[in-house]
């Protein structure tokens, strides 16, 4: 069983955070049918999904992968590097308690979920204005009791480290090389977003499908060649938010 959790749609999306793109209008009933058809491919792919009420004053809440890291182990709930989105956790770990054993970070760290990459018993946080060192450290900490080694990045560009990479499976990642450099993921097989589609690097994988974003036609046209399944979605009004595929949910794969 795969189980997605995710949040509708804040009334205040156009106040939301924006760090590395222009602002420009969100139009919110554009942004709900967007999103909403995004929890429907997650239903297509089989995904229990538990689906959370609007928060009206946190607009960036969407986005609910920020608030934690899920482990098949263990749910880290994260310290939000913009202080407008850490009351997002409070709802999240009233939701994850019943399914995950709990563990926080703290002051003076802090990380999002978007710049963690999770490959095994290796994890990547990207080193961006929404994460630091001191995370970092504390998550070497809190994880190594189950085995787990993390390793901070550097970005260029981007706003988390899986605006830049994101798993496609076992042995192969989505990259762009402009944002993160190649050599951190030697001995995966990397399939490089096409360069006119430098956002293109986020991918979520479901199963054996990929959830991916309309918008990049000719990246995806690159995973269809490698032999993977594509449910695209729209989520170009979610993008003006810097929002993208893995943003919109928290998943917790029980499946061995």
């Amino acid at each position: 069983m795969v189980t997605a959790i995710t949040r509708a749609v804040s009334p205040r999306l156009n106040e939301c955070e924006i760090t590395h793109i222009e602002r420009t209008p969100i139009d919110l009933e554009v942004a709900r049918l967007q999103h909403r058809d995004y929890v429907h491919a997650l239903e297509q792919l089989s995904c229990r999904v538990i689906e959370l009420p609007a928060e009206p004053d946190l607009p960036d809440s969407v986005f609910v992968e920020d608030t934690a890291l899920i482990l098949p182990e263990v749910a880290v709930i994260t310290r939000p590097g913009a202080g407008s989105r850490r009351p997002e956790g409070e709802s999240i770990m009233r939701v994850l308690s019943p399914l995950l054993p709990l563990v926080k970070i703290r002051e003076p760290a802090t990380v999002d979920g978007g710049d963690v990459l999770v490959l095994g018993k290796r994890i990547y946080v990207g080193l961006s204005t929404r994460s630091n060192q001191a995370a970092v450290d504390q998550l070497n900490e809190l994880l190594s009791p189950y085995g787990y080694t993390v390793s901070g990045i550097p970005l260029e560009g981007c706003l988390h480290l899986k605006s830049a990479v994101t798993r496609v499976d076992d042995e192969t990642l989505l990259i762009n090389t402009s944002w993160v450099n190649r050599d951190y993921f030697a001995g995966y097989r990397l399939i490089e977003t096409d360069p006119s589609e430098p956002a293109a690097a986020n991918c979520l994988p479901i199963g054996n499908s990929i959830i991916f974003p309309t918008a990049f036609p000719k990246t995806r046209l690159r995973l269809e060649e490698r032999g993977y399944s594509i449910i695209p979605v729209d989520v170009s009004e979610l993008a003006k938010a810097e929002g993208a595929v893995t943003c919109c949910s928290l998943i917790i794969d029980e499946r061995p």
